[in-house]
């Protein structure tokens, strides 16, 4: 087995058990590494540290599959890992639901793996060399302790490219349609797994839609980057008076409507739109159209820390319009999921927009992921997902107004 040395002092963030070893903290390599092998992380006085898998090709030079030094790396060891996270998730199974992750990379100590279940198929994403190389094992393990005989392959992200892997995609055992319906909190979703966003649905939102479901009642709701219309339907059963939901794609616009009529929600106080959200709210504004409560859930922003300040502008330009299009006493339900952007930093965003629409606003609730995508404790970099609920208070003197 080929070993990373590390340098002084930098065995620290292994010894706090975080995962990554980054290329600059490596002094020495002995041996010959190639992508996704297993290697031993060393501190530079010999200690034992981890069993890694190399990633020549990232900045993320390995990732931790176990600082255990007594534990292989092999067949028996996936199947281990992926047996223990597969069982603490089935109650949620039992709640009306039919679809959940299973598998959440670093926070279920699999790095670079991620697998969400849809009935009876599963949707496995490989992000990292290590996975990589034992996607075979992982498949088959998956078959043996899941029981099920569907895999599809959703490896189409950029963040490969990153690992020196080609994207892939398609089905890698057993056959069948990649159009399925999941049940969610008694909802039916229609989901495209070969096609749609992620793996198919965005699993990590599912107890977001019920809150919103429960601050729905009587109010006009719009609901933003919509998607396939998780959290409008939530709202009109909810009890909505009404629901616009806005999205640039047609495809993600269409299974929405086919999802509002799958559960009878198809009965005039939905309205769904295809059109740039940014766009779409400037009108809105300018059509002087007000809402009760607003649902901002755009995709990524900033995949990298090198985003952020690009993010940081997208995120406070909506929030404002939002908080502009919001009658006093309504509620912006304003969601990130990028990791770049912490809470911190977002809190501060939208406070800085509050500002800007001359409003005054009150936090009050923080959300996240559902329990399906924990966060480990030593691993920050996993917690991506992060919402707050706000209340809009009096609307201060227009005077001066600034636009946007």
């Amino acid at each position: 087995m080929s070993t990373y040395v590390l340098s002084p002092g930098r065995e620290k963030s292994l010894l706090h058990r975080h995962p990554w070893v980054f290329s600059g903290a490596i002094a020495t390599v002995k041996g010959e590494v190639s992508p996704g092998a297993t290697v031993e992380v060393m501190a530079e006085d010999g200690r034992f540290l981890a069993r890694a898998a190399a990633s020549p090709a990232s900045q993320i030079r390995a990732r931790v599959w176990s600082f255990d030094q007594a534990e292989k790396i092999d067949a028996a060891f996936f199947e281990r890992r992926l047996a223990a996270a597969v069982a603490w998730r089935a109650p949620l199974f039992s709640e009306g639901n039919t679809a959940a992750r299973l598998v959440h990379a670093e926070s279920d100590g699999l790095p670079g793996l991620i697998v969400d279940r849809y009935n009876d198929t599963l949707v496995v994403q490989i992000l990292s060399a290590g996975a990589e190389v034992w996607r075979e094992t992982i498949f088959d393990a998956l078959v043996r302790v899941t029981g099920c005989t569907r895999i599809f392959e959703r490896s189409d992200v950029e963040v490969r490219a990153l690992e020196g892997l080609p994207a892939r995609s398609g089905p890698v055992r057993g056959k069948g349609p990649t159009e399925l319906t999941i049940a969610e909190h008694g909802l039916q979703y229609v989901v495209d797994v070969a096609a749609g966003q992620k793996t198919g649905f965005y699993l990590d939102q599912r107890d977001n839609r019920r809150r919103i479901e429960a601050l729905s009642t009587g109010r006009d709701v719009l609901n933003c980057f919509g998607y396939t219309g998780g959290f409008a339907l939530s709202a009109l059963r909810g009890g909505a008076r009404s629901v616009l939901s806005v999205d640039s794609s047609g495809d993600a616009v269409r299974i929405a409507q086919r999802n509002a009529a799958l559960n009878g929600l198809d009965d005039g106080r939905g309205q769904w739109l295809e059109a740039d959200v940014f766009k779409h709210l400037r009108l809105l504004r300018d059509q002087a159209r007000q809402f009760d409560l607003i649902v901002l859930d755009p995709p990524k922003l900033a995949p990298t820390i090198q985003h952020v300040d690009r993010a940081a502008r997208a995120y406070k330009d909506i929030n404002l319009l939002a908080f502009k299009l919001l009658r006093a006493g309504g509620l912006l339900a304003s969601f990130s999921c990028s990791g770049g952007v912490g809470i911190e930093l977002f809190q501060k965003i939208v406070a800085g927009a509050a500002v800007d629409a001359r409003v005054d606003g009150q936090i009050i609730e923080r959300l996240g992921p559902s329990a399906d995508h924990p966060i480990l404790l030593s691993f920050p970099e996993g917690d991506y997902l992060k919402g707050l609920i706000v209340r809009v208070g009096a609307v201060a003197a227009k005077a001066g107004e600034k636009t946007v």
